[in-house]
């Protein structure tokens, strides 16, 4: 197993394998053939990052089987899909920033994510696992209220795309099947969500290979894969962990308003 993270060392971002308790330190990173360094450093204390970088967070709407027939919507023919913001990433155990009152409420919607890992564009179906560096866990946190407050036109890039938005993490597992594995979303401390991965109407190489042929993908890109039944409103001060059982678990809490907001700015100034 490869479990790839992404930490701050000093004043410099730097990727390691998971080894235990510890990290393998390494030049370079899971997308252009890693050096290890030699060095090992203790997990306790790591300044997490995000376990990549992406140009493109891409979500999927609608993907769940069990989300659709609750909610009335029909089955869809082709993966629907939104872009936020790649601004919008926080890492684990990193605090999301509460929006402001009047943006309206907040729902968390835990996901799993696919980690691109080499360019894909047209690729087939049956070559898609081959682009899949692997997967994380993620939070995409929405706007609810924003999405259709004006009538003509649905605002998902904005209601998606604020700082924190898009966390997910704590790293980049390689060997990680999706196929008979679930998630649980709990909310300080109880289960709002559990659901199965093989619920989905596209699977992550379908998924690949379908918006590889709407646009290029590029190594580090993260697709959200959907989200199922339990998504719901949070308020300031609340915990949410997504736990994937046999991948990890990503930890977040929303925060206030106002405050410090160091973690947010630490992970803008590694972005490059």
């Amino acid at each position: 197993m490869t479990r790839w993270v992404r930490f701050m060392h000093g004043k410099q971002a730097r990727y390691g394998r998971l080894a235990g308790d510890s990290v393998q330190v390494v030049e370079g990173s899971p997308f252009d053939a890693p050096r290890p360094t030699g060095e090992q450093l203790p997990v306790a204390g790591l300044a997490w990052l995000t376990p990549c970088v992406p140009g493109q967070i891409i979500g999927l709407w609608n993907n769940f089987r069990a989300a659709a027939a609750k909610h009335g919507w029909p089955d869809p023919a082709e993966p629907l899909y939104f872009l936020k913001s790649p601004g919008s990433a926080a890492a684990h155990e990193e605090t999301i920033p509460a929006v402001a009152p009047e943006v309206g409420r907040v729902l968390y919607e835990g996901e799993l994510a696919i980690v691109i890992g080499r360019a894909a564009h047209r690729v087939a179906v049956d070559q898609a696992a081959a682009c899949i560096l692997g997967y994380t866990a993620a939070n995409d946190v929405t706007a609810i209220e924003l999405l259709q407050r004006d009538a003509s036109f649905a605002q998902w890039a904005r209601a998606k795309s604020f700082p924190g938005f898009g966390a997910f993490g704590p790293w980049i597992d390689t060997d990680f099947d999706p196929r008979a594995a679930s998630l649980r979303t709990l909310v300080g401390g109880r289960e709002r969500q559990h659901y199965a991965f093989a619920d989905m109407y596209f699977s992550p190489p379908e998924l690949v290979s379908r918006l590889s042929h709407d646009m290029r993908l590029a190594p580090g890109d993260v697709i959200l894969c959907g989200t199922s039944l339990g998504a719901m409103p949070m308020k300031p001060g609340t915990v949410v962990e997504v736990v994937i059982d046999g991948l990890g678990t990503l930890r977040n809490v929303y925060g206030a308003a106002q405050g410090p907001a160091g973690a947010i700015d630490r992970q803008r100034d590694v972005r490059a």
